[in-house]
């Protein structure tokens, strides 16, 4: 009799949960639908060359940190050197690299030690030495070399030497579209009731695509399995994720690998947090925070359209660390500001954003191992509701397909980047078949990253071995920890 009442009330907390959480998704998919055609259309009159041309453009700062890099620095930077913006500097940090990496950078761009005076407005390790080219067609670009500290600590060290309003944080193996600076600083010069004080941009998968110095050349789908999942997973959260969160004001995280800031809030907030494996997702909302304290209007915003390209993983183990480390770094920020939780001091983001993050980001690979794991009990020990599992299956299946079909055809209709059809049906094949192999690793891999977070209270990144780029878009091998 208990265990009958202990079961309708479990698969009733179960039913309700689930409805509730796509619920969310189905209305942040037609909001992130509607600010797609929104900017489809915004594109068509939006004139970039004025800024191009403008004299008031305001200084961006480009920020890289660079640890071990020294199988792609040289073409990476001649990368950033090549963007179509025309007031913009360059800080690549070497963050205590152990190879050649400053050797080929000196090389490359004949560098000279420079005299300076650090104004340490945020705290960060050593900086040991300044460089400059001597070649004046690079002297927007700035090398500093410093003690290791981490990617965080990296960044605060370019901050600190950042002579923009504006800094843009990125991985220095990224491949950044030509473009992106003026598009990444539109909205700060055109949102006019508000401060933007921060604005992230679509991250793309860049397996199998053809590279050459640093220039995207060819984009294909990756030929491998679980990079095309990745794919898919960008697309969802990317374009019916993080869209509709910017036009409802609740934005809480910017990828790490592309992100523009305001340098103003972002040291008056204290910079990135070196003790977090979250520091893109904290910064956000600790500038957030700030902004709330003080009763000023601000505004985090998503620019929709693919602006950077990244190598993702494309073995089990080397994405298990990834995602290990992205549950971390979530748990981490939600209890950090857990004074946010429901909220009204915060408005949108205490009431809604933390929340949700809470419910549907943090716990929802939890409650979905109890449910199975409730169903493989009552299997084993009882009898097995099989209407309401077979029900819950279907509802559950049909809704993620149809999420992700959703994301693919409106990602082609609006932005066309995969040009050929084969492309397309093999995306589609692929989220159609996603939810039985990749989403049960990817459920495993955040249970992992809470046990590790509350019982082993792992603190670390991890290695993060990456193959590098070559022109064929093939492996070079090359690892970065």
């Amino acid at each position: 009799m208990i265990f009958h009442i202990f079961s309708i009330i479990f698969e009733s907390i179960i039913l309700i949960y689930s409805i509730a959480l796509f619920s969310v998704y189905f209305a942040l998919s037609i909001l992130s639908g509607k600010e797609l055609l929104k900017f489809f259309f915004s594109e068509k009159i939006t004139n970039y060359d004025a800024i191009l041309s403008s004299p008031f453009a305001p200084t961006i700062t480009i920020i890289a940190p660079a640890y071990n890099e020294s199988e792609t620095i040289v073409e990476n930077i001649r990368a950033l050197l090549s963007l179509y913006y025309p007031n913009f500097e360059i800080i690549i940090v070497n963050d205590g690299s152990d190879d050649d990496t400053m050797v080929k950078i000196s090389e490359a761009y004949d560098l000279e030690k420079v005299p300076y005076v650090i104004d340490y407005k945020i705290h960060c390790n050593e900086i040991l030495d300044i460089y400059k080219s001597r070649k004046k067609a690079f002297n927007n670009l700035t090398i500093i070399n410093k003690l290791n500290g981490g990617k965080a600590d990296a960044l605060n060290a370019g901050i600190n030497m950042a002579k923009g309003d504006y800094f843009i944080a990125i991985d220095v193996d990224s491949i950044i579209d030509p473009y992106a600076l003026q598009k990444m600083i539109l909205p700060f010069l055109t949102t006019s009731k508000a401060r933007v004080i921060a604005a992230g941009g679509v991250i793309r998968i860049a397996n199998s695509c053809k590279i050459k110095d640093g220039q995207l050349i060819e984009i294909n789908i990756p030929d491998e399995f679980l990079p095309r999942c990745q794919v898919v997973e960008y697309n969802r959260a990317f374009l019916l994720g993080r869209l509709a969160w910017s036009r409802l004001d609740g934005l809480l995280l910017i990828s790490g690998a592309l992100g523009i800031f305001d340098k103003e809030i972002a040291i008056a907030s204290g910079g990135y947090l070196v003790t977090t494996v979250g520091e893109d997702m904290e910064i956000v909302v600790r500038m957030r925070k700030y902004m709330a304290e003080r009763n000023e209007k601000y505004r985090v915003v998503y620019v929709p359209e693919p602006l950077c390209w990244t190598e993702s993983p494309s073995s089990l183990k080397v994405l298990g660390v990834q995602r290990n480390r992205w549950t971390r770094g979530s748990i981490d920020t939600i209890f950090m500001h857990k004074d946010i939780f429901f909220n009204p001091k915060y408005g949108f983001m205490g009431m809604v954003s933390h929340p949700y993050w809470v419910f549907f980001e943090w716990l929802a690979p939890i409650i979905e191992a109890l449910g199975i794991l409730y169903f493989i009990l009552i299997a084993l020990f009882g009898h097995p509701n099989w209407p309401f599992f077979s029900m819950t299956l279907f509802f559950v299946y049909f809704f993620a397909i149809s999420f992700s079909t959703y994301a693919i055809l409106f990602d082609h209709l609006i932005f066309h980047r995969y040009t050929k059809k084969r492309m397309i049906f093999k995306l589609l094949i692929t989220s159609w078949i996603e939810p039985f192999f990749y989403h049960p690793l990817v459920t495993y891999w955040a249970l992992r990253g809470n046990w590790d977070y509350f019982v082993r209270n792992k603190k670390s990144w991890g290695k993060m071995p990456r193959r590098g780029f070559t022109e064929k878009g093939k492996g070079k091998g090359a690892a970065k920890p």
